[in-house]
């Protein structure tokens, strides 16, 4: 099966905003422990074990998308899918908390 540019140019559209969103985070969660940004106690515990259930599920979602015989372009969106759904909604959370004291 060929890969079409479309095709390309659409996961690479989604691997960088995955990036960019993951970078706000960054961002933000960095600013939440200066005290610049309002996050919860709870969001240093939560920033490493929702990477561990993010890797686990593109894993799961590879392996899944490659043992159905789908095409290496289908395996890396299958893979990308359930870490950027984490980054965007870690953005939409952590930007509502905004800037300030926690």
């Amino acid at each position: 099966m060929l890969i079409s540019p479309p095709d390309l140019v659409r996961l690479s559209i989604q691997t960088s905003l995955m990036l960019a969103e993951a970078q706000m985070v960054i961002a933000m969660r960095m600013m939440g422990m200066l005290g610049l940004w309002r996050v919860l106690p709870s969001e240093t515990k939560r920033m490493s074990s929702e990477k561990v259930s993010a890797l686990g599920e593109a894993a799961m979602a590879s392996s899944r998308a490659m043992m159905t015989g789908k095409s290496p372009l289908r395996v890396a969106e299958a893979a990308l899918k359930p870490i950027r759904r984490k980054t965007s909604a870690n953005v939409k959370r952590l930007a509502r908390r905004g800037p300030g004291q926690s």
